[in-house]
């Protein structure tokens, strides 16, 4: 089972940073025509910076789970490692199953706003916010499932097995 939750979270997550490099690209070269708009052409173009904001944001987001299937969000190692192993193992699930819970509340309520934006025009694009929007559940969602996956693959020793690679 661990190793299967494993290879799951390791393809989900290669699609993931895929999907993110992409969209840095993106990011990247939006930005560069804006810059090229501003100080060469002055074309006056109203559409870099606010798609710019979007790439970013949908990047962040998704980047989220990637953090998490790496285990390098942020925690409180310093202080967990000052823990006997078997409460260290016990506080480790327990912040993992909080942590999903969180993620559920975020991606419960953001399918919500996110269908909001349906009624929201983004007038520089002359569609709705929506499609903007669902970056907030997609990546609640994409987090809950790596959280699972991370849970059953490490069980609560991701610390130990850290701790004892740095000796």
């Amino acid at each position: 089972m661990k190793s299967l939750a494993e290879r799951i979270s390791l393809g989900l997550n290669r699609a993931i940073e895929a999907v993110v490099a992409l969209l840095m690209l993106a990011l990247v070269f939006d930005v560069w025509i804006g810059v090229i708009d501003r100080y060469w052409f002055h074309w006056q173009l109203p559409w870099p910076e606010t798609l710019a904001r979007y790439l970013m944001i949908w990047a962040a987001l998704l980047a989220v789970s990637s953090g998490i299937a790496r285990r390098e969000h942020i925690g409180l190692t310093s202080f967990l490692m000052t823990l006997p192993a078997w409460f260290r193992r016990a506080v480790l699930i327990t912040i993992d199953i909080l942590t999903i819970s969180l993620f559920l509340y975020v991606f419960w309520f953001g399918i919500g706003f996110a269908q909001s934006g349906a009624t929201r025009q983004a007038m520089i694009f002359g569609v709705t916010l929506e499609p903007f929007f669902w970056a907030i559940p997609t990546s609640a969602f994409l987090a809950i499932i790596q959280l699972a996956l991370v849970l059953i693959r490490d069980q609560g020793l991701q610390l130990e097995q850290s701790a004892e690679a740095s000796a």
